[in-house]
C-alpha cells in the first residue's frame, strides 16, 4: 500500500459506532467543532434521548449540549451516502458484528478507525481489509452515567496517538489528527503496535484493579497496594508484548524496562511512585471495566487480561498475575460488588512474585 494513496477529503462524512462513554465525547465534541458527524447506537434511551434533546457534555470540556444526529442501529437502513470515517467505539467483544456493519455503509475509499481497549485491529482489518483499517490509541478519560450525557474526566496534553497498520506516516492520518484536535490533541504514530500493546498494559494495570476493588483510577494509581500489582501486570504484558515482535512503548510515560525490573524488585519503589505522581492528571473517573462492574453487565476482561494470559501461553510466557484476574472474574461473574478486600490475594501473589525474582 503507497502511502500516497490514503487521503481523506476536506469534509469527511464521520459516523461514530458505539455512543457509550468514548463514543459520546469523541463525537460530540466533533460535531461541536463543526464537523459532519452522526451517531449509532444499540441503546434505545441513548439514542432517542440525543435526538430529543442533544448529547449533554460535561467535565474538563467544559458544560454543553451538541446538537448531532443520532441514529438507532435499525435506522442505518435510511442512510443512503456512504461514510468515509466509521469510528468504532463498541466494546471489544462487540468488534466483529459492528465491523460487519460498518462495512455495508463504508465509502470504498473509506476507513475504520478503532477506538477501542484492547487489540482489535486484526479483527477489523480481516473485515474491511488493511487499506481500509486504522487504530487511533485513545488516551482520553471519559465517564457516562446515564443515557444522553457523558463528561471528559482529564486535563492530559494528549489525546490519540493515531496510526496506520503499516507504520507509514499518511496524509489520512495526519488529517485525523487534525479533525481530532476539535476533541483534544493527537500525534500520529508509525508504531502502531507498539502503542497498542502500552496502551493494553496500562489497561491490565488500572481497569481489573479499580473493577474489583471499587476504587477510582486516581486512586488505583495512588495506591501502594494497587500500584505493585499494577507492576507486575504491566510488566507481563509488555514482556508478552516484546515476545511477539513489538517495540512496546512507554507506560505511564515509564520506560518498559523499568516496569518489568520493577516487577523482580528491582527500582520497584521508584516505579511506584512515578506512577502515582501523575494521578491527579487523570481524574479520580471510574474506569470502563468498573462501570461495567457497578452496572452488572458484561466486562472487556477477557480482551484485556485475558489476551494477555493467552497470547503468553502461546508464546510460552507465563502471566500468573493476568491468570490470576481472569480466574477472579470468571469466579465473581457480573453481579458482585466491589471492595478492597478483593484486592488481598492478588497483593500476595505480586509479593511472591516480586520476592522470587529477588
Amino acid at each position: 500500500m503507497s502511502g500516497a494513496t490514503r487521503t481523506l477529503g476536506a469534509s469527511p462524512r464521520i459516523a461514530v459506532l458505539g455512543v457509550g462513554a468514548v463514543g459520546s465525547v469523541v463525537g460530540g465534541l466533533l460535531a461541536d467543532g463543526g464537523h459532519d458527524v452522526t451517531l449509532i447506537d444499540q441503546w434505545p434511551e441513548n439514542v432517542e434521548l440525543i435526538q430529543a434533546n442533544g448529547l449533554g457534555l460535561s467535565g474538563t470540556c467544559g458544560d454543553r449540549q451538541v446538537a448531532v444526529p443520532a441514529l438507532h442501529i435499525h435506522q442505518l437502513q435510511s442512510v443512503t451516502v456512504p461514510f468515509d470515517v466509521v469510528l468504532l467505539a463498541v466494546k471489544s467483544y462487540d468488534t466483529d458484528w459492528a465491523t460487519t456493519l460498518a462495512a455495508r455503509y463504508l465509502a470504498d475509499d473509506g476507513v475504520v478507525v478503532t477506538l477501542q481497549n484492547g487489540i482489535n485491529d486484526p479483527r477489523v482489518a480481516a473485515i474491511v481489509g488493511e487499506r481500509r483499517t486504522m487504530g487511533c490509541v485513545t488516551l482520553i478519560g471519559v465517564a457516562m452515567d446515564g443515557p444522553g450525557a457523558a463528561m471528559k474526566t482529564d486535563s492530559d496534553s494528549l489525546g490519540f496517538k493515531i496510526g496506520e497498520l503499516d507504520g507509514a506516516e499518511t496524509e489520512r492520518a495526519r488529517r485525523l489528527v487534525e479533525i481530532f484536535s476539535s476533541v483534544a490533541p493527537g500525534v500520529v504514530t508509525s508504531n502502531l503496535w507498539g502503542e497498542r500493546w502500552s496502551k493494553l498494559a496500562l489497561n491490565c494495570m488500572v481497569n481489573p484493579l479499580a473493577a474489583v476493588s471499587g476504587l477510582g483510577a486516581a486512586d488505583v494509581r495512588s495506591n501502594p497496594h494497587t500500584q505493585q500489582i499494577g507492576v507486575c501486570l504491566g510488566a507481563e504484558a509488555i514482556s508478552v508484548g516484546r515476545a511477539s515482535g513489538h517495540e512496546v512503548e512507554a507506560v505511564f510515560r515509564i520506560e518498559p524496562e523499568r516496569i518489568v525490573a520493577a516487577s523482580r524488585g528491582e527500582g520497584l519503589a521508584e516505579v511506584m511512585a512515578t506512577i502515582g505522581d501523575g494521578a491527579a492528571v487523570r481524574g479520580n473517573g471510574w474506569p470502563s471495566m468498573l462501570q461495567d462492574v457497578r452496572k452488572q453487565r458484561r466486562s472487556e476482561v477477557d480482551q484485556l487480561n485475558g489476551f494477555v494470559a493467552s497470547e503468553g501461553r502461546r508464546l510460552g510466557i507465563e502471566t500468573p498475575l493476568n491468570d490470576a484476574i481472569v480466574d477472579t472474574f470468571a469466579e465473581l461473574g457480573t453481579a458482585f460488588e466491589p471492595d478492597v478486600s478483593r484486592l488481598a490475594p492478588l497483593l500476595e501473589l505480586s509479593e511472591t512474585r516480586v520476592a522470587v525474582s529477588r
